[in-house]
């Protein structure tokens, strides 16, 4: 590739993409519990629903070829022109498809109800994947600083447009509309920063050329959907639409931290990896560092979010969602098990690993199906949120194998360095929820438990951190003060 990257150069577009996402976080951190509140579990559970059978159809009808334009070694206009009008047309056809079976499509997912739904959020297929192809040209030009920008200003706009429609009483079409302005906003803006303008041009050796590493991708895309999605799909069709809404409503928040690190971050390493290909330690530092650092920020966020879930569900979504509260606890407990993964799948498509990526994916989506159908059926929605934790522990083990192999750095060794932080995190929230619940009594206010024990869970945490990971700190401070510094200065420290 022509671009060259450094440990300097991940850091500074991760900054750019956590920046957006931190720019979005404190909107939906609002509008969640706000739509939550003027909406009911039954309006979530339909849209998303709805959502699940879309987002799987514009999987299969990318098929992976986006991100073989990530690892092309030179950006050929010929065959990025011809993976467009490929993504066109099979997305057009997939919104045909989806239009015509909507009753189908929602009988088999349980929820005749959102057969109509179906059949308007069809033409979010297009639109998605168009997106892909000018995302994707940044991507390899590691120019996120623009991605950032306009993903910004797209989940903004749609979260505000959301939530005054909420307010006016239409309904789920807020939902609906909230996806169809993010959407279209991001593939204008995304458009217009890569300077793409999709030409009559097309040469089927070129997209024959990328299917090998597509389809690969395309398969574990698919084993990766249905491991997030097929819970929405059990618990709908076996609970209902309401325990599907309060699942829905729950990971939505449960998720806000994620959106604000993973995606900034996945989206920066894959072609950071890919570039580090050939360099054995630098990809080998650059994993273990970024999972470090990920775990750090995400894994108290998630535990914390256990421990002050009770009163955190009454204080932002309102009484009638009250009795939710174990699911969003339970959900924070499955996300913050898998924190040290976070950038296992990034790894795994920038170093060409795909086989490892599909089976580690297949695996992972089996038994995660598997084990929360087992709960739902034998049980309710609260049994089936203790099996997808029990899950998330199954995969954290297998994943950590899988990709320490492949890099060849000892198990166990990279397993303790790389759950170091979490095992911190989780001690933290114990001693926040004994605190909670000793206190509950004497502090009857949901509002104050909930700031009480953000503070002195933070607190805890900062201790614990600055006494068990004290390197892993002063190389952040290092990384940040380097880019303060003349790229000259700082080039040589970062190789």
């Amino acid at each position: 590739m022509t671009s060259t990257v450094s440990v300097r150069s991940i850091t500074n577009n991760v900054g750019w993409s956590v920046l957006s996402k931190t720019s979005t976080f404190g909107l939906k951190f609002v509008t969640v519990p706000i739509l939550a509140r003027i909406l009911s579990p039954e309006q979530f559970g339909v849209v998303a629903v709805a959502l699940t059978v879309v987002q799987f159809l514009a999987m299969i009808g990318g098929a992976g070829l986006t991100s073989s334009l990530v690892i092309q070694k030179e950006e050929d206009m010929t065959t990025i022109h011809s993976v467009f009008w490929v993504n066109l047309a099979v997305s057009t056809l997939m919104a045909v498809v989806l239009y015509v079976f909507a009753d189908f499509f929602a009988e088999l997912l349980g929820a005749k109800e959102a057969a109509y739904l179906l059949r308007i959020m069809a033409f979010m297929i297009p639109i998605q994947l168009a997106s892909d192809v000018a995302y994707s040209i940044l991507a390899r030009r590691m120019n996120f600083s623009q991605d950032a920008l306009w993903s910004m200003i797209s989940e903004s706009s749609g979260a505000l447009v959301a939530v005054a429609m909420a307010y006016f009483g239409f309904g789920v079409w807020a939902l609906v509309a909230q996806l169809f302005v993010s959407g279209t906003i991001r593939l204008v803006g995304l458009y217009s920063v890569a300077r793409y303008f999709p030409r009559l041009v097309f040469s089927f050796s070129r997209v024959k050329g990328l299917t090998k590493f597509s389809f690969g991708m395309m398969g574990s895309e698919i084993a990766n959907f249905v491991t997030f999605q097929s819970p929405m799909v059990i618990i709908a069709r076996y609970l209902g639409l309401a325990d599907a809404g309060a699942y829905s409503a729950g990971n939505r928040f449960a998720s806000i931290p994620n959106q604000v690190v993973l995606s900034a971050v996945m989206g920066v390493l894959f072609p950071a990896f890919s570039h580090m290909v050939h360099d054995r330690k630098r990809r080998s530092d650059a994993l273990m560092l970024s999972t470090q650092v990920t775990t750090v920020l995400l894994a108290p966020m998630m535990f914390g979010l256990w421990a002050i879930a009770e009163p955190a569900m009454l204080v932002l979504f309102g009484q009638k969602w009250a009795y939710a509260w174990p699911v969003l606890g339970l959900l924070a407990i499955s996300k913050a098990i898998l924190t040290p993964c976070s950038t296992f799948i990034p790894y795994l498509k920038g170093v060409g690993r795909g086989n490892v990526l599909f089976w580690s994916a297949i695996v992972r989506a089996i038994v995660t199906t598997a084990a929360v159908a087992y709960g739902a059926i034998t049980g309710d929605l609260i049994n089936a949120m203790v099996w997808l934790c029990i899950t998330s522990a199954i995969t954290l083990i297998f994943y950590s194998w899988a990709v320490f192999r492949a890099d060849g750095t000892p198990f166990f060794r990279g397993l303790y360095i790389s759950n170091r932080p979490m095992i911190t995190a989780f001690i933290m929230s114990l001693i926040v929820r004994l605190m909670l619940d000793h206190l509950k009594e004497a502090m009857p206010s949901a509002v104050m438990q909930v700031i009480v024990g953000s503070v002195v869970g933070g607190v805890i945490y900062a201790a614990l951190i600055f006494a068990t990971e004290g390197a892993l700190v002063r190389k952040v401070m290092e990384l940040v003060r380097s880019r303060r510094m003349p790229k000259v200065q700082a080039q040589p420290a970062a190789e």
